[in-house]
């Protein structure tokens, strides 16, 4: 798969029925004991300031590029993702975790969908909150700024894969999958989508037809900066 003009690509959404249903999910009890007794731990037995090697990372965790994807349900449509995303370990602060998570992130993902049977063109942009990667995967979280198809405020969630001897770069998106809760149901006793917590989503199941994405993995902080602590 050739990456040239990947940059120039737009990107892109499924419409209709696939239509954004994902709601921000909060860090659940168990794990925020999890995350603040880990974080305490590490901060407990960090070296002073003083004493500790200064250090910085070799490395950042980022994902670059742009891709039209082949989505299944809709393989006429043209569908077209941008992330520029790069990661910012603890430097989002949260209720119970000050010195924020060591997958924070920032950065953009951008998404456009032409419907091939009507022309129809819904945009979004969302700000990206969290990622974490593995070799030459990476998943990530972003929360919608601008959308002319669903409601701002709305977090998604993404998965990148590099393609390995002359295979695609592949993309997840968490509205292009079931995303049911079994144990939930609305008033109609309809199952219910969960909300996307961050760095939640479904492997990177649809391929790139053009363009492609660049994954840089770095190994995740263990503990927040000296000056945190």
């Amino acid at each position: 798969m050739t990456r040239a003009d990947a940059r120039s690509s737009t990107p892109g959404r499924h419409l209709g029925n696939k239509e954004f249903t994902m709601r921000a999910i909060s860090l659940t009890s168990l794990g925020l004991a999890a995350l603040t007794a880990l974080t305490a731990t590490a901060v407990a037995g960090a070296a002073p300031a003083d004493d500790a090697p200064a250090t910085k990372p070799s490395r950042t965790a980022s994902v670059h590029g742009s891709a039209r994807v082949h989505y299944a349900f809709s393989p006429d449509d043209d569908i077209r993702f941008t992330i520029d995303a790069e990661a910012a370990p603890y430097s989002r602060p949260l209720p119970g975790l000050p010195q924020g998570l060591p997958t924070d992130a920032r950065g953009t993902v951008s998404f456009r969908h032409v419907v091939a049977a009507t022309g129809q063109i819904a945009t979004a942009r969302a700000r990206v909150d969290c990622l974490v990667t593995g070799g030459g995967t990476a998943t990530l979280t972003a929360v919608v700024t601008r959308s002319d198809v669903g409601p701002v405020g709305e977090r998604l969630g993404f998965s990148v894969g590099e393609g390995r001897a002359g295979e695609p770069d592949r993309l997840g998106f968490s509205w292009g999958v079931a995303n049911v809760d079994p144990e939930k149901t609305d008033e109609k006793g309809n199952v219910t989508a969960p909300r996307v917590g961050t760095c939640m989503a479904p492997a990177p199941f649809a391929p790139a037809v053009r363009g492609g994405f660049t994954v840089r993995h770095a190994e995740l902080p263990p503990s927040p900066p000296a000056e945190m602590r």
